[in-house]
């Protein structure tokens, strides 16, 4: 692994980059965040940036990284293939190997115990989203949650809050205002992958047994009504979701995938949230069994 020097804000924070060797597709550079506490079990995070499918990288996802860091996890960021020129499914079957590999190493990661958490900003949180969905169908790594900000779930980009967004942004004469669309058209192959779960895990028919999950956005989110849309599914699924909309999210998803010197506003908030969830994701101690009197007591 290659250390790397930390800003100021995450100086107690422990960054190494490293490339890991996949089984079945190529070596992936990923960012190692945190470190394994002696005689402890620290939460075990894959993260995934965002970039609208297209672009961004590990830099770009050192916000999020360094705040579930902050929270307690052990974070590996992935460095994953990026449309045009890796399209649908190269993005989330690299991101569900990294799954397999970081479960398989777990322990020399995280420590004896360690949970394996999946989470993701705008793009990002799509790929972690349909990896939950993944490793539901298959059966395995067992995820004990994931974590979604902000995630990009509708290729049709038709919800009110992206299209108010999208309407400011082409008024302020911003070039961007349809990177949404734009980053969709560059990552399916063809309207067909617009159905497939593991492209649009929004979409997903079946949502029973996915994994615990925790949806954050902002109040000026664009993608805020598919994020809110989608925990809403999950929950109608029985599945146990909390969603926030937070006050200081100001400027999300961008925010959270500015330029590693940036400072995010809303991280108190974010990480009572992150912290909140890592502790709800605590598995349940089986009671002990009552001991006779004049038993052997171990």
């Amino acid at each position: 692994m290659s250390p790397r020097s930390s800003t100021p804000k995450s100086a107690t924070i422990e960054e190494a980059d490293t490339r890991i060797a996949l089984a079945q597709r190529p070596a992936v550079d990923v960012r190692m965040y945190g470190k394994r506490v002696p005689g402890g079990a620290a939460p075990l995070v894959v993260h995934f940036h965002g970039g609208a499918f297209v672009k961004g990288g590990l830099d770009n996802g050192a916000t999020v990284a360094r705040l579930l860091a902050s929270a307690g996890a052990v974070v590996v960021s992935v460095a994953y293939p990026l449309a045009p020129v890796h399209p649908f499914p190269e993005g989330v079957e690299t991101g569900y190997d990294v799954l397999a590999w970081v479960y398989k190493h777990r322990v020399k990661l995280a420590g004896q115990g360690a949970r394996v958490f999946v989470a993701g900003e705008e793009a990002g949180g799509n790929l972690a989203a349909a990896v939950a969905v993944m490793a539901r169908d298959r059966g395995h790594p067992p995820l004990a949650g994931q974590i979604l900000l902000s995630p990009m779930l509708d290729p049709c980009v038709g919800t009110a809050s992206l299209r108010a967004a999208a309407a400011e942004r082409m008024a302020a004469g911003c070039a961007d205002s349809c990177k949404y669309a734009d980053g969709w058209h560059q990552y399916l192959r063809c309207a067909m992958d617009a159905e497939h779960p593991y492209a649009v895990p929004g979409i997903a028919r079946r949502l029973a047994d996915i994994a615990p999950t925790l949806v954050l956005s902002g109040p000026d989110d664009p993608l805020r009504d598919e994020a809110r849309a989608y925990a809403e599914r999950l929950r109608v699924a029985g599945i146990a979701v909390t969603y926030s909309l937070l006050s200081t999210a100001q400027g999300w998803p961008d925010a959270l995938t500015a330029p590693i010197s940036s400072e995010c506003a809303c991280g108190p908030a974010v990480l009572q949230q992150f912290r909140a969830f890592f502790d709800a994701t605590q598995p349940t101690a089986k009671p002990a069994k009552p001991v006779a009197d004049g038993a052997p007591r171990c």
